[in-house]
């Protein structure tokens, strides 16, 4: 079978680590990259030796048939439309767009159109989350009595994130509920069931700065669901548990990549085999191109569909409004 040829426009960090970490890969090769900043040309030249740094997102998607759009929000429903008209599959980075009503408007005429497209939310090819499905398969949780997660920053954006510092910091487009608490949320909603927020707060800063902490109250298919999130209460970069607990025990999934399960005797157990995070991220991300290739040759797979994202953009920026 001919290899699909994919193109991405935005080379921040995550383009840069699809391109390292996942190619070559059996069924993508990589046709040609747009950013406009004049750092990612170099960054792209070590990254992948060869690949064309194209003149702008039209050639880009010209040269592919899978588009990856890894671009600040305000562009990605601009970028997938000109993709879609032009027969491309798209793998769009989250949120969806900026504002709600952009974003409802995109999803329900793309499913009324059969588009291929799909949102990047990783979770959806991670082995500690494969391992999470097994235990509750195995009974090991039972009947889910309650979930929390929590979500805590040194600082925002994160360290590495510096380079994307001037959108991610800023209320309009950035801050860490969107950034990551929707991957926690994309979770509980494959896991548990629809989402229904009951009620939420929120910390700003003075100015247009992101939220500096957050508290909700949610269900999800009718479980109770506590959330939380903070910046600068912690002195390491990240930390982070989805922990869910029903009649029969309680599992959690740990700073990303670590399965747990709580024994008889109160300690926390991780799987066989777990990883780090930067171990897994490897695996996680081929695949997540495996499903892109399946979605491009419209076939089944697992990514996260417009309606799943539309519905987690949804509870976040109302928990945004507190």
């Amino acid at each position: 079978m001919a290899l699909l040829s994919l193109g991405i426009v935005g080379f921040g960090v995550m383009g840069e680590r699809l391109v390292r970490m996942a190619f070559p890969h059996p069924e993508m090769r990589l046709a040609g990259v747009w950013d406009p900043s004049p750092e990612a040309v170099a960054r792209l030249s070590a990254a992948a030796p060869g690949v064309p740094m194209l003149p702008g997102a039209e050639a880009v998607i010209a040269a592919c048939d899978v588009l990856y759009v890894a671009a600040p929000p305000a562009a990605h429903i601009p970028l997938a439309r000109a993709a879609l008209a032009a027969g491309r599959a798209v793998l769009l980075e989250k949120p969806l767009a900026t504002g709600l009503a952009e974003a409802e408007a995109f999803v329900a005429e793309a499913e009324a159109a059969g588009a291929r497209a799909a949102v990047n939310f990783p979770m959806a090819s991670s082995p500690a989350v494969a391992q999470l499905d097994r235990w509750r398969q195995e009974g090991t949780v039972g009947a889910p009595r309650r979930l929390e997660i929590a979500t805590d920053f040194g600082r925002w954006p994160r360290g590495w994130q510096n380079d994307a510092a001037g959108w991610l910091a800023r209320r309009a487009e950035g801050g860490f509920t969107r950034e990551v608490v929707s991957h926690f949320l994309f979770l509980t909603r494959r896991q548990l069931g629809p989402l229904a927020l009951q009620s939420a707060r929120v910390t700003y800063p003075a100015g247009d700065g992101a939220e500096t902490a957050i508290e909700a109250e949610l269900t999800a298919g009718g479980v109770p669901v506590s959330l939380r999130g903070s910046v600068g209460r912690i002195a390491e970069d990240e930390a982070n548990s989805w922990t869910l607990t029903g009649e029969a025990g309680a599992i959690r999934l740990r700073n990303w990549s670590l399965a747990e399960q709580l024994e008889k005797d109160g300690e926390w157990r991780q799987a066989a085999g777990a990883l780090s995070n930067d171990a897994m991220r490897p695996m996680v991300l081929r695949g997540q191109l495996e499903k892109l290739a399946a979605l491009a040759r419209g076939g089944q797979h697992s990514l996260a569909t417009l309606r799943e994202a539309l519905e987690v953009q949804q509870v976040v920026e109302a928990v945004l409004r507190g």
